[in-house]
């Protein structure tokens, strides 16, 4: 069965880059998303009226470049808008911005487990998006319930799209290593790095806020501070004043 499924996303992205050879062309941005997002997207909710209109542009050109499929399940417009959305956000604060590493995203109906089975037979399916490697480089496999679950819950400074996609920025350099050498200029490298290793030992010691996870390696806290920098920008602020300001200079964005 693991290898079925295997061959079944292997085919799958093997269309992708057929496809993908293709231009498509960036189409209108359908007016009423504009009420989708509001409701949805609390970051597109508090940008004003004009950078609206700019957020709107930019998830259109991102959907014109790479390519979302369900598995298993029918894509509907909102799964397309919160992808879009995560996408858009973490590079927001930069004139242009496109994902030369990602190519296609599949979206499962629930979470997975490392051999990218979602049954409910299947165990430890606690995998809520992974950015492909290897054979599946350019590859991005989100979870519709952890999406979702990213948008609808604005407290618990957590959200999977946003998740990955920092993960494909810090990729850009060829290193997922939790340094974004793209974003961060040369001079805040080393205080970076500094700053990461004492949060992860306070995440270590009990002794933060911090997601668990973050402590995983340099990597995940680099996408985990980030979610907490987007969903909970006022609270990061306050209880981690010099990781909040850090990520400002890494994000170009002043959201609190």
């Amino acid at each position: 069965m693991v290898y079925v499924i295997l061959l079944g996303v292997i085919i799958f992205f093997a269309v992708h880059f057929y496809r993908k050879a293709k231009r498509r062309k960036v189409k209108p941005f359908p007016e009423h998303w504009h009420g989708l997002l509001l409701e949805n997207v609390l970051y597109y909710r508090n940008l004003s009226g004009e950078k609206q209109v700019v957020f709107q542009q930019r998830m259109m050109q991102f959907l014109s470049e790479v390519y979302i499929d369900g598995v298993k399940l029918e894509l509907e417009e909102l799964d397309k808008i919160l992808i879009a959305a995560s996408s858009v956000i973490p590079v927001f604060g930069f004139k242009e911005w496109h994902y030369t590493n990602l190519s296609g995203i599949l979206l499962y109906p629930d979470n997975f487990n490392e051999d990218m089975q979602f049954g409910n037979r299947d165990k430890s399916r606690n995998i809520g998006g992974i950015v492909g490697n290897g054979r599946f480089e350019k590859q991005m496999i989100l979870s519709k319930k952890a999406l979702y679950h990213g948008f609808n819950n604005k407290s618990d400074k957590s959200n999977t799209g946003i998740h990955e996609f920092v993960h494909l920025i810090d990729k850009l350099d060829d290193r997922a290593d939790g340094v974004p050498e793209r974003l961060l200029q040369h001079q805040y490298a080393i205080p970076w790095l500094n700053l990461i290793h004492n949060e992860m030992e306070a995440i270590n010691d009990n002794h933060s806020d911090i997601r668990k996870y973050g402590s995983t390696n340099q990597a995940e806290f680099f996408a985990v501070a980030s979610e907490y920098f987007f969903e909970r920008p006022d609270l990061l602020k306050r209880k981690h004043p010099e990781l909040y300001e850090m990520l400002v200079k890494c994000f170009n964005q002043q959201i609190a």
